[in-house]
């Protein structure tokens, strides 16, 4: 049988152990040191970002704009995540989302209304501004592989 004398001198010992400076900076650098290296190894969170939106005219020509109704055209977002898919939008409305090429991504636009139209390109998590490009839909009437625009 134990003596509580014996366990009472055991308690007293562990409690001016860890009262004891040396001890307490030991366990204090082990934790930072833990915290460092844990920090370092999980990857920094880069955000992705649309730099720049253009739409082509292609083959198309008209007097007052090269955009038309029923023609085809090609819409080029520039991306910093080669990637994340893409989100394209015409006018706020969803048109495509795609996975980009080399940090390109490239789309096939027909439109089917005339008048003004903003195409937006998002790449989720999208941090800044959103680009846009804003063009102007006419009458488009298919000569072949190319529109005249009217």
């Amino acid at each position: 049988m134990r003596d509580h004398r014996t366990r009472g001198h055991r308690t007293a010992r562990a409690a001016i152990a860890y009262r004891s400076p040396v001890l307490r900076a030991s366990v204090t650098g082990i934790a930072a040191l833990a915290c460092v290296l844990g920090a370092g190894i999980q990857p920094p969170h880069a955000a992705a970002t649309v730099t720049r939106i253009g739409v082509l005219p292609d083959i198309n020509y008209g007097p007052l704009t090269n955009y038309g109704t029923g023609c085809s055209y090609t819409i080029e977002a520039v991306l910093t995540d080669a990637v994340t898919p893409v989100s394209l939008y015409d006018n706020g409305i969803p048109l495509a989302t795609i996975a980009p090429t080399g940090g390109v991504a490239l789309a096939t636009w027909i439109p089917t209304s005339r008048g003004p139209h903003t195409l937006t390109a998002v790449q989720a998590p999208q941090s800044g501004p959103v680009p846009g490009v804003s063009v102007y839909v006419g009458v488009g009437m298919p000569i072949g592989t190319s529109c005249l625009v009217v």
